[in-house]
């Protein structure tokens, strides 16, 4: 196995984690806090948005089995990378779109990824997605790990996540893994 890790800000982690949870390849996703300046902060410190932390997942992923480049294109497939700090009807700068990466591969890559959807106007407005150095990252309050999956029977996991789910699951049906179709 080749392990390597990333961490994604794309919006409310809870939508997140169960899209990235589903990717063949995929080992671990821990919903958590990074980009910000108070340490180990709570969620409803986040949630002021004082702390400057973004939610975010953190990915462990085999590179043999799943491509940065494919975790990339999910990435931007599944959430709106042209809103600043706005995620749907979630606002403030813990919803910022980011890249936090740990190789300079990865930030060339990332670079990369949104020069080739800029230059083939993939989205109709300009990508706002920060990349930046990965940082201090701060696991999410227990409540928030597996949220989906806890907790499939909750209005925001039946009218939010599924559909994302469901969706996802059309564009990207032989990435999920199989015990999930």
């Amino acid at each position: 196995m080749n392990i390597q890790k990333i961490t994604f800000g794309n919006g409310c982690f809870w939508c997140t984690e169960a899209v990235f949870q589903s990717l063949k390849g995929v080992i671990s996703v821990t919903s958590g806090y990074m980009g910000g300046k108070v340490l180990n902060p709570t969620y409803e410190q986040v949630c002021t948005g004082a702390t400057g932390h973004a939610e975010v997942i953190h990915l462990e992923y085999d590179a043999d089995v799943i491509s940065f480049d494919e975790l990339l294109l999910v990435f931007f497939k599944t959430h709106n990378p042209t809103t600043l700090n706005r995620q749907g009807n979630d606002v403030g700068t813990q919803y910022r779109s980011a890249i936090f990466y740990y190789t300079d591969e990865q930030k060339q890559a990332s670079e990369a990824m949104i020069k080739t959807l800029t230059n083939e106007h993939v989205f109709d407005d300009p990508i706002v997605t920060e990349i930046t150095p990965a940082s201090e990252f701060y696991s999410a309050e227990d409540y928030h790990q597996n949220y989906f999956n806890d907790n499939p029977n909750k209005s925001y996991c039946a009218f939010v996540i599924q559909p994302k789910l469901n969706k996802f699951a059309k564009e990207f049906k032989d990435k999920i893994k199989p015990e999930l179709l």
